[in-house]
């Protein structure tokens, strides 16, 4: 027995010493808070408010789930981002490299993305108010399902973006390039679409197009009709 008793230990060791190292192996990757701003870095649920990031590297970097408000990431590249649920309000954009990006489900509010560059990139369901996104870069940018209230897409280049089931009132598109859009299902209230051209749009319907605003400058799919309201008059 006193044998057995002083073995036991070694054993206890042994046992704790494998455990402790599958511990370890199922632990996540934490992210790195404290770490500077550079590529692929790993942000997920930090609080980065009202930082200048303007011209950074960040490439690839991980934002889920972030508080990015009042924060400047002015000509920063972010191509391959994940900010997906986000917290991005009265934060700064202007000239971003955003390419592919993922931005599903993030939230903003008076938020500036002009002239970004979000090709490829994907809105889905995002929740954006009064954004601008004038002169940026949405080609085949997937934004639907997102709600898009009063936000500024005049002069965007939007070849083949995905708007379907977006909730768009009081958008502005005025000057936008639209060829290829999909705008089945989208709720366009007042949206203006001023000097752009719709007839290679797809999903567009009449009952839609009834609730927009155009003028003599905006160019139809065949087979629909100018509202008689046009052109919408000031509020």
């Amino acid at each position: 027995m006193n044998h057995a008793v002083r073995r036991l230990p070694a054993k206890l060791w042994l046992a704790v010493a494998i455990l402790l190292a599958q511990f370890a192996i199922s632990q996540p990757v934490q992210a790195g808070c404290s770490d500077g701003p550079a590529a692929a870095v790993d942000w997920t649920g930090c609080s980065k408010e009202r930082l200048m990031l303007n011209g950074m590297d960040m490439t690839a970097g991980i934002f889920e789930n972030a508080f990015l408000s009042g924060t400047g990431f002015k000509a920063t590249l972010m191509a391959g981002a994940n900010l997906q649920r986000s917290e991005l309000v009265r934060s700064s954009f202007v000239g971003a490299d955003l390419t592919g990006a993922n931005l599903e489900k993030s939230l903003a509010s008076r938020s500036d993305f002009s002239g970004a560059i979000l090709r490829g990139a994907r809105l889905v369901k995002a929740e954006f108010l009064r954004v601008s996104f004038a002169k940026a870069d949405l080609t085949d940018a997937d934004l639907s399902g997102g709600d898009f209230y009063r936000n500024d897409f005049s002069d965007a280049q939007m070849t083949g973006a995905d708007l379907h089931d977006a909730i768009m009132p009081r958008a502005v598109f005025t000057g936008a390039t639209m060829k290829g859009v999909n705008l089945a299902g989208a709720f366009l209230l007042q949206a203006h679409f001023e000097k752009v051209d719709l007839s290679g749009v797809a999903g567009l319907e009449q009952t839609q197009l009834d609730l927009v605003c155009g003028d003599e400058t905006t160019i139809l799919p065949v087979g629909l009709t100018a509202p008689t309201h046009w052109p919408c008059s000031e509020e």
